[in-house]
């Protein structure tokens, strides 16, 4: 008895730590909870040690607890599907399909192991496979953001922009605010010929996130479009300021002020493209919007 009651003790401690967001010194109480007996055959303790140790990428050992779980219980789904989880994780897909097709047979309504087998057939470019998966969760859980997000980006992807905007418009009732849904919706809406309702979402994305270079480069793009080239100068320079590194950036606003004629300008973002990434000079030289500026000694010194 003196022993059960220290058990459910550390397991108590542990668990208190964990909802306080202190999960090292709860993986230290759950240790000194599985020293006992109870805890070597308690399924939730080790599926919850498991579960940390795979946060703290410590993936031997969250393997090794989902392994006890399954000799205690080889039907246990929920250890199938965790360790279909660390084998994604460590990009080893084929393994984790496996596991996670066995916590689907194990448990038909297990959304997340749908999910993420979405996930990995959505990589692979098995587009048909991982929308078939990504409804099958949305059955199971209609509120899964991410997976109406995910079948969204497949369909526009497809260009079936009607179906892409049922599945966005489905991920804004579930969280208008976050900032990769209102870029998503942005590309959507562009597409679907929408353009002032894409300029609201790549705006409200922006002030969500402005480490987030592309809201900043599909809003610009659409006002060079207009030939508003300095109101999408100004955007792509609020993008720059935000996202020092970001060479794309920086050659769309080089692009933006060859346009202009703003020749030096225009040269000395292009050269900062290329600083950060190598990949532009060679689409430099075909980019008719780069034509302003080839007259130019030093564009000329570039490929002597």
């Amino acid at each position: 008895m003196d022993n059960k009651y220290v058990y459910l003790n550390h397991l108590n401690v542990a668990r208190n730590f964990i909802e306080e967001g202190n999960k090292l010194k709860g993986l230290k109480f759950y240790k000194k909870a599985y020293s006992f007996d109870f805890g070597k055959n308690d399924i939730e303790l080790l599926l919850d040690m498991a579960l940390i140790y795979h946060e703290f990428k410590q993936y031997n050992f969250a393997k090794e607890k989902y392994e006890e779980v399954l000799k205690l219980d080889p039907l246990e789904e929920r250890a199938f599907y965790g360790l279909g989880t660390l084998y994604d994780d460590n990009k080893k897909y084929n393994v984790a399909k496996v596991y996670y097709k066995k916590a689907i047979e194990l448990n038909e309504n297990y959304d997340k192991a749908y999910f993420f087998l979405a996930n990995i057939y959505d990589g692979e470019g098995d587009k048909d496979t991982a929308i078939k998966l990504y409804k099958k969760t949305l059955e199971i859980n209609k509120n899964d953001l991410w997976a109406n997000a995910n079948l969204s980006c497949i369909y526009e992807e497809k260009e079936d922009y009607k179906n892409a905007k049922i599945y966005i418009d489905n991920a804004l009732k579930i969280d208008k605010n976050n900032f990769r849904i209102l870029f998503n919706a942005g590309v959507v809406y562009k597409n679907l010929g929408y353009d002032e309702k894409a300029i609201d979402f790549y705006r409200k994305s922006i002030l969500k996130n402005q480490e987030f270079p592309y809201s900043y480069l599909n809003l610009g793009v659409i006002y060079r479009e207009r030939e508003e080239y300095l109101t999408a100068i100004e955007i792509i320079t609020e993008g720059i300021q935000n996202n020092l590194d970001t060479a794309f950036l920086y050659y769309n606003r080089g692009c933006l002020y060859s346009l202009i004629k703003e020749k030096e300008y225009a040269l000395k973002d292009v050269l900062k493209s290329i600083e950060l990434d190598d990949f532009f000079i060679e689409y430099m030289k075909k980019d008719e919007e780069l034509d302003s500026i080839r007259d130019l000694e030093k564009y000329k010194l570039l490929f002597d």
